[in-house]
């Protein structure tokens, strides 16, 4: 799982990076702007943003990344202790809020909980008859076990981790190909009809003029 950190204080920060690089991939930075420019220049499965930075704040990062439908989930942490803070965070699109001082144990068991609920863990059984192993991009069925490509694994995984909402052509091209190398709609739609294949179309429902989602 690759996470973007970001946090300017650098002891927390060192601490944080050396904590979460014993499982996951890490990429830390002290800006908000070189925050936002990585998000755009790479795919993440979680965003750590500290609310207070010095060239801007992670709330106002996590609304501008919401408006171009980057879903990303995202834990803030601050030391602000004030409510309005907590309100503003969830109203920016974020998933969890942890306050400083905080046991690293507890921002593990936050993360664990992020993972399960939108499906961030190798092994996710995405029905009831489906089983999908994210890092061998091997599906499981009733019929067979299928070998997906990276794509197809990819475009599979962010439909389910955003299940039970439309996900339109634009954005998964925005979130699954690198900006240089983006194609043409019809490379998402090509890969919609060979996953639906696999899964049935009762699982990847056609949204007319909208997108797709994932049920």
């Amino acid at each position: 799982m690759k996470i973007l950190l970001l946090e300017d204080d650098t002891v927390l920060a060192d601490i944080l990076v050396d904590f979460l690089q014993e499982e996951y991939e890490v990429v830390h930075t002290y800006s908000m702007k070189k925050a936002l420019s990585l998000s755009e220049k790479h795919t993440f499965d979680l965003y750590i943003f500290d609310i207070n930075v010095p060239d801007g704040d992670g709330i106002s990062l996590l609304k501008n990344l919401r408006s171009f439908n980057d879903e990303t989930p995202t834990i803030f942490i601050t030391a602000f202790h004030d409510t309005k803070y907590l309100k503003s965070a969830f109203e920016s699109g974020a998933n969890d809020f942890i306050k400083k001082p905080f046991d690293l144990e507890e921002l593990a068991q936050r993360i664990e909980n992020i993972k399960r609920h939108f499906g961030l863990s190798f092994l996710v059984k995405i029905a009831l008859d489906l089983e999908f192993d994210t890092q061998t991009h091997i599906l499981n069925t009733k019929e067979a076990v299928h070998h997906l490509s990276s794509k197809e694994s990819a475009c599979l995984h962010y439909l389910y981790k955003n299940r039970h909402r439309v996900v339109s052509v634009e954005e998964m091209l925005q979130n699954l190909w690198e900006y240089d190398e983006m194609p043409s709609g019809d490379a998402v739609r090509t890969l919609i009809k060979e996953l639906r294949k696999y899964v049935g179309k009762e699982h990847i429902l056609n949204i007319r003029g909208e997108g797709y989602r994932f049920e």
